[in-house]
Parts: C-alpha cells; structure tokens; sequence
C-alpha cells in the first residue's frame, strides 16, 4: 500500500466515493453505525484515509458525529434531497447568468476545453474522472462570475450536494445527458445569451436530481 501523503489521498477518495453511492442508494440505510476499524478492514487500508474519508462525508452531510454512537449515517428523505437540489438549481442559474456577461475569453477558452476532456470519461463510463470535471466545470463557472461572494456560497451549497451529484452518474445514460447538457450551456454562453444559459443550467440540476430519484428507487427495490 502507497504509504505517502497523495496515496492515502487516493485511497481516503476511493473510500469516500463508494460510501457515498451506498449511502445515496440506501444501501448504508440512516442510522447505521460506520466502525473506522471495520471499513479500514473491508477496504484494506489503514485508520488514517478511513478517518479523511469519513470526515470529508461528515463535511458534506452524509454522516455525523454523535457521542457514544461514532459516526452514525445521516437521515436523508427524498424530500430533503429534492429541496437541496432545487435550491442549488435557482444558485447555479443565477451564477451562470452572471458568468455570461462577465466571462473573459480565456476563462471561456478553459471551459470549452474542460468539455472536451470530459468526452473520453464519459465513453469510457468513468464516472470518477468525469465527476472531477464535472466539478472543475461547475467551479469554473462560479469563479467566471467575478463575484467571490457568490463563488463561495456557490461552493458551499454544493459542497453538501457533492454526493448526490456524483452519484446520479451511474442511471443509465445520464453521464452521457449530463455532458451534452454541459454543450448547451456553453453554446448560450457563447451566444451571450445569459437568460438561455440559465435556463439550461437549472433544467440540467433538475435532470440531475431525476437521474438521482430514479436510482436511488432501482437500487432499493432490488
């Protein structure tokens, strides 16, 4: 096992990724317990990225601290998710009509080739890589606003949704709607049409959190 700082790294990611998609199909089910020695065993790593993992997924709201009980699964209702899907659609929205007015070519330029590095990803159904462009996309988008304000709440809210988006990835073709969404806005961008990328962009989060509910109902009837 790679025992240097980017390899636990990597493995604290690996660990948080696949917690992430059981908590989010409800495979861990709210409540449940998660033992840092039992994951440590199962994952065949040592306590140290179990403990990064599980803080990074406390951080997002998956998971909390209780005293006598550990690390305990967060209740998380589809209504819940719903609503905090809806809030970050109506953010993005208006983060992405702010960045069309004010996007500079060479943050332009970034984006386009953000795009078109996420097209291998998607053929390969690397949902891992495609995710980390996902995010460099959206956050490139916040920092386009030239508004720090916002950029950071921007990051904030969706820091708390950064499970669920990842994970509605994996229903059926989604990755692939997820990326030729991504086209539409950058064409409206690129028109300068900040109402139409707007648009497209709160469509987009909604699509997501579709994508999302209808997974999370195949994986629990199974």
């Amino acid at each position: 096992m790679d025992g240097s700082v980017e390899g636990r790294g990597l493995l604290s990611d690996h660990i948080r990724n696949a917690l992430t998609d059981e908590i989010a199909s409800g495979a861990l089910a709210a409540g449940v317990s998660l033992d840092e020695q039992e994951l440590a065993d199962r994952f065949g790593a040592s306590r140290t990225p179990v403990r990064e993992a599980l803080r990074q997924l406390a951080s997002s709201g998956l998971v909390e601290v209780r005293p006598r009980r550990g690390v305990v699964v967060t209740r998380m209702t589809p209504e819940r998710i719903m609503e905090m899907f809806e809030t970050t659609a109506e953010f993005e929205a208006m983060c992405v009509r702010l960045a069309t007015y004010r996007i500079t070519p060479l943050e332009l330029s970034a984006l386009m080739d953000l795009h078109e590095q996420s097209a291998g990803p998607v053929e390969a159904s690397d949902f891992d890589a495609y995710d980390a462009l996902n995010r460099a996309f959206h956050e490139a988008l916040y920092r386009a606003t030239h508004n720090s304000f916002m950029a950071e709440q921007a990051l904030t809210i969706r820091a708390r949704l950064s499970a669920f988006r990842r994970t509605q990835l994996r229903h059926g073709e989604r990755i692939r709607r997820s990326r030729a969404e991504h086209g539409e806005i950058l064409k409206a961008i690129a028109e300068g049409d900040g109402d139409a990328a707007a648009r497209r962009m709160r469509a987009h989060m909604l699509n997501a959190a579709s994508a999302l509910g209808r997974y999370v109902a195949e994986h629990t009837s199974e």
